[in-house]
């Protein structure tokens, strides 16, 4: 139990201003940890730019991370809270009036939502807790995939790491997802995109002269963190809403670019997102479906 409120959101008896008072405290604290993987997203693909947890920097190192990109004015403390400082300074530099992108309170919006839309469909508890930090590692990985088509290990070998506190405190007590389904899961989805990647591969080189694969071993080994945090059902789920995505966003990626090479793993994360929150509903649903027929 977590201090008395475990499962209270969903409870009759609750009362709404203690809802409307937790989701605003719960989306401000997203918010303030967007700001961090902003940081992370910007900071982790560069070998040459400062420590993300400021581990060994120098003064100099400190006040070159907190400054314009284009006048090089340093960053004012009111100038660093999260989204409202965005909005309050309409996007711009306040020294220089620069355009400041909306990408930074894009992603600090929207990891306060997904903190705010995990309580709301799996209330106060374990899962939730560990589901946001999942959440946060997605929009990160998300980010950094479109911005350099690479996916870190270290942030799926986290995602993995997380399905077993998940399994032993959360699923035992619930019995939701069971171990062989977490199992299963690891790899129903991880060893098809495998042998996929390898039959393309050499397809690929003879074809466009490329060494790539059509499905690379982030994506695959994303898949299979997915499918031990997530169990069988709901991995499935996600794969199927992420090709999905992905199949509409290829389209609208080539007509804009006319390059049919796109990042694989934010639609993935969109469909790990919303598996995490409704995958089990989803397959339980349809498997329903397919009985009344």
């Amino acid at each position: 139990m977590l201090f008395g409120f475990e499962d209270m959101l969903h409870s009759e008896f609750t009362e709404l201003p203690f809802k409307i008072m937790f989701y605003v405290i719960i989306f401000l604290f997203g918010i303030c940890i967007g700001s961090f993987l902003n940081v992370v997203i910007y900071r982790l693909p560069d070998p040459n730019s400062p420590s993300i947890l400021g581990i060994g920097q120098t003064k100099e190192d400190k006040e070159k991370a907190s400054h314009c990109m284009t006048c090089g004015a340093k960053i004012r403390p009111i100038d660093l809270i999260p989204v409202f400082s965005w909005i309050m300074l309409r996007g711009k530099c306040h020294n220089c009036g620069s355009k400041i992108s909306p990408r930074y309170p894009i992603i600090e919006s929207l990891n306060g939502l997904l903190y705010v839309l995990t309580f709301y469909a799996l209330d106060i508890n374990v899962k939730s807790i560990i589901t946001c930090v999942v959440m946060s590692l997605l929009i990160c990985i998300a980010f950094i995939d479109w911005d350099t088509k690479e996916i870190f290990i270290s942030m799926i070998a986290v995602i993995l790491i997380l399905s077993i506190p998940l399994h032993i405190l959360h699923s035992l007590e619930y019995e939701d997802v069971t171990l062989k389904s977490r199992i299963i899961g690891a790899f129903i989805i991880s060893v098809p995109f495998f042998i996929i990647g390898e039959v393309s591969r050499p397809i690929i080189k003879k074809k466009f002269g490329e060494d790539f694969r059509a499905i690379e071993l982030g994506d695959t080994y994303l898949m299979f963190a997915a499918g031990a945090f997530l169990g069988t059902q709901a991995v499935i789920v996600s794969t199927f809403i992420g090709i999905m995505v992905a199949a509409l966003g290829g389209i609208i990626v080539k007509r804009m670019t006319k390059d049919s090479k796109f990042a694989f793993g934010p639609f993935l994360s969109i469909g790990i997102a919303v598996g995490s929150l409704y995958g089990n509903q989803i397959a339980q649903w349809y498997m329903n479906m397919l009985s009344t027929k």
